[in-house]
């Protein structure tokens, strides 16, 4: 085993596209407001203003639809692409070479937003695409007596728009895996009578097995993942990562549990991907025991580590900035490396590139923020977006889409 993570080779090249003005990201994470995607015919991408644009791969514009709030949620379905936004309505719509075939709107379900703020908004955190199903989460988020709570559905969308099924809970889903013929779903924030962090539906929508890694915890789940007939999950509850089987423990390892002294801080592992090769976590920002703000840092904070399908760690590697999600291809892991939070160090933005069971094979870095990814057969297409420190008066970067070439 080794901690030593593979130096990263030259950095790619690549083509630039220009994707008009946007305000500058702060020196904190402010939650996603782009997405990107790859289909055969190009990349297409959401923008903060909501307006969807696709491009060939020589970078000429295909065509462009408007939307509103924000197009953050992208996946190739029935050869157009599912958009989901952050906005008033929590759009879900199927957008066939620029024209809308179909729409679902989540705040019909999920009710309108109680304020004007973008965090109250009804979201499309996650879709994902098994043969011929799209799984959709949206979640709109409230305050009800000082307390917090969430709305949410998971919808089964067939091909004409459809809706198979669909999964409501008082929680907050945060990830979903197409899993067995169903879905894996991952909830965050349980305050409400649904109690389950992890919950698996069948194909009609059934559940077929829950799991949860402590009930009593605030957040739960952070991501799922499937492999092999098994789902790894990152929990928040207790930091650490976990291999299931039908809902029993096959291995868990510690990634960024609270360390005993001064502050207590810890991490939490935000990310995980897994093929037959291994498995892969990442973590995100340190955070005190008590309030906010910290000057300690927890040691595996903003890292990504590498395991084996049987539990064993066989690389570890820095990543050194915040990731709001990450791309994968079998066994490829893209993430796009965002502001550290705390320590405002330009250096860290960038990408960083990994195989399952080699860990880092790439990095390169970039002036803005990179705050979504998309990888597919070689391709990786990136969001940059430009970012003002607090206590500066620059703004680095720019709102760009970055196609890479170089990669294996």
């Amino acid at each position: 085993m080794s901690d030593t993570p593979r130096p990263p080779g030259s950095s790619p090249t690549g083509r630039r596209i220009d994707l008009g003005d946007v305000d500058p990201c702060g020196s904190r994470q402010a939650g996603r407001r782009s997405g990107v995607t790859l289909t055969e015919a190009g990349p297409v991408v959401g923008l903060a203003s909501g307006t969807v644009e696709a491009f060939d791969p020589d970078g000429t514009r295909r065509w462009s639809f408007e939307g509103s709030g924000s197009a953050i949620t992208l996946v190739p379905f029935e050869g157009g692409v599912l958009i989901g936004e952050r906005s008033a309505r929590g759009g879900i719509r199927l957008l066939v070479d620029g024209n809308e075939r179909w729409r679902h709107d989540a705040a019909d379900v999920l009710g309108e937003p109680t304020k004007e703020t973008r965090f109250f908004l009804p979201m499309v955190v996650d879709a994902a695409v098994s043969t011929d199903t799209a799984y959709v989460a949206a979640r709109r988020y409230e305050r009800r007596d000082g307390e917090r709570h969430f709305e949410s559905s998971v919808y089964a969308l067939a091909p004409d728009g459809s809706v198979r099924w669909r999964y409501d809970a008082d929680a907050s889903p945060i990830a979903l895996a197409p899993f067995d013929g169903g879905v894996a779903v991952a909830y965050n924030r349980c305050p409400g009578a649904h109690d389950d962090g992890l919950v698996v539906l069948d194909g009609d929508g059934a559940t077929r097995w829950t799991w949860d890694p402590d009930r009593s915890a605030t957040r739960r789940v952070g991501d799922v993942a499937a492999a092999g007939g098994d789902l790894v999950v990152t929990s928040h509850a207790d930091y650490c990562g976990y291999r299931l089987a039908a809902g029993d423990v096959r291995w868990r390892v510690d990634l960024g549990t609270p360390r005993p002294e001064g502050d207590e801080v810890y991490t939490y592992p935000n990310h995980v991907h897994a093929d037959g090769s291994g498995v892969v976590f990442l973590t995100g920002n340190s955070f005190p025991r008590e309030g906010r703000e910290t000057d300690e840092r927890h040691p595996n904070e903003q890292s990504a580590f590498g395991y084996t399908p049987d539990g064993e760690r066989c690389w570890h590697a820095d990543v050194g900035g915040f990731c709001h999600e990450i791309a994968t291809d079998g066994d490829r892991l893209l993430a796009p490396v965002a502001q550290h939070f705390r320590d405002r160090d330009p250096g860290v933005h960038g990408f960083r590139f990994f195989e399952v069971s080699e860990g880092l094979l790439e990095s390169g870095p970039t002036d803005g923020v990179l705050t979504a990814a998309a990888l597919e057969d070689g391709r990786r297409a990136l969001i940059e977006e430009p970012v003002k420190y607090h206590d500066e008066g620059a703004v680095r970067g720019e709102y760009a889409l970055l196609l890479l070439t170089g990669a294996d």
